[in-house]
């Protein structure tokens, strides 16, 4: 997250956007910004011999999500599946239109804004049981308690009973970085079998007891999708709820430990959020900026297309660097500097078009109560052991984040300030 030397740029010669273990050991910012300025469509193969094109400026990363009619998500997503993903055409993060429409919008009912509103103070009850004595003081991993808040924003919106929570944030993670020291049980093949089993087991059971009795959850809006006459199977109901689940649990732990960290770093900052309550949504916002907690977002292009000046052949697999686009200077005044005020923040992190995260709203507000929780009640964040960083090229992850939260109370002006900013 450090601020690239701009007088000692890495060379193209130097660049490996691939390598999941330099996620882990170094900053990729250098690299991006060296490719916003001088390769901004750029080629690279996976050891495997795969090529794909990466596009690191606002403009190009925008163009390709949006643009959905010319560049497919339905091969697959990411660089870990640059062969073609085995669920190709069965979740909603695999499909190409009309499909993804059949099941986006009525999912789409579950987490919309208005929901995710409404359903602030339940979440908050659960972020207060997921933090317990933490912001009492002493020592804790951020990251390990981070890693159950998404299911404090959406579990129950999903329905997933609250007795599988505690274990599935490590199931997930194993699922999109089975070869980080964290999560591996073993070979990263038998890290994600294990962990596909163990997920796909609980959804189908869950899955089996909606057919019998619907509830007000997503597992049963999915169940009634209608796509083009057809309902989904019950493997691509499967599939989808595990879809669902990985977009929540694998992404939010990490804009929450990114922030955390950017207390621990710039202390005036957090002096600064935790005196003006008001601070909290566009902090919340800046956060999501400034953590990307998805590096990035692969599409294949369906057709000879220009992009950036540069000719993408038909079939050609096109990487968009969500998290350089969220560094562009000429988007983003001072882009590498965390401002809480930031505002327009006109963020790819949820992503954009249609396939923009719907998951967005429950994001924010779990977020944003986490912010008030800890304005609340934390004087002070200090750092109790240096961070460790995901080895990932997908996830922009801590795994661990040991912090002493020095608890304080808050002036009554300020509370009274929070209050507000939370009705």
């Amino acid at each position: 997250m450090i601020t690239p030397d701009l007088e000692n740029l890495p060379e193209l010669g130097e660049i490996d956007l691939y390598d999941p273990e330099r996620y882990r050991t170094s900053s990729q910012h250098p690299a991006w910004h060296t490719l916003r300025l001088r390769a901004p469509v750029w080629p690279q193969s996976t050891p495997d011999g795969d090529r794909f094109w990466s596009v690191t400026r606002f403009h190009d990363v925008s163009t390709l999500l949006m643009d959905d009619k010319r560049f497919s998500s339905a091969y697959g997503t990411i660089l870990a599946v640059a062969k073609g993903d085995i669920a190709a055409g069965k979740t909603i993060n695999l499909m190409d239109q009309p499909d993804h429409a059949g099941v986006r919008l009525p999912a789409m009912r579950t987490m919309s804004t208005r929901v995710a509103r409404d359903r602030k103070e339940a979440v908050r009850r659960h972020v207060r049981r997921v933090l317990g004595s933490a912001l009492d003081g002493g020592t804790v991993d951020f990251a390990e308690l981070a890693a159950h808040l998404p299911l404090a924003a959406v579990g129950d919106i999903v329905g997933i009973p609250e007795s599988a929570w505690p274990g599935l944030p490590r199931l997930a993670m194993a699922g999109v970085a089975p070869g980080d020291p964290s999560y591996s049980a073993g070979a990263e093949s038998d890290t994600l079998t294990g962990a596909h089993f163990e997920i796909f087991a609980m959804f189908t059971e869950l899955v089996r007891e909606r057919r019998r009795r619907r509830r007000d959850d997503l597992i049963s809006v999915l169940l009634d999708a209608d796509l083009g006459g057809r309902r989904l199977s019950e493997h691509e109901l499967v599939l989808n709820c595990y879809s669902f689940l990985m977009g929540a649990v694998t992404t939010t732990p990490q804009v929450a430990a990114h922030l955390i960290q950017v207390f621990i770093d710039q202390p005036g900052t957090w002096r600064r959020v935790r005196q003006d309550p008001a601070l909290v949504p566009t902090a919340v916002e800046e956060a999501l900026r400034w953590a990307s907690p998805t590096n990035h977002l692969m599409r294949r292009a369906r057709c000879p297309v220009r992009l950036g000046g540069t000719l993408i052949d038909e079939g050609d697999l096109v990487c968009g660097w969500v998290a350089a686009a969220n560094r562009d200077e000429t988007v983003f005044a001072e882009p590498y500097a965390f401002d809480p005020a930031r505002q327009p923040n006109p963020h790819l992190a949820f992503g954009v078009g249609a396939h923009r995260c719907i998951g967005g709203p429950p994001a924010q507000v779990v977020l944003a109560v986490l912010l008030e929780e800890l304005c609340g009640r934390v004087d002070e964040i200090v750092p109790a052991g240096a961070p460790v960083h995901m080895r990932s090229n997908f996830i922009n992850g801590i795994t661990s984040l040991p912090v002493e939260f020095r608890p304080g109370g808050r002036s009554e002006r300020v509370a009274a300030g929070a209050a507000t900013v939370t009705r």
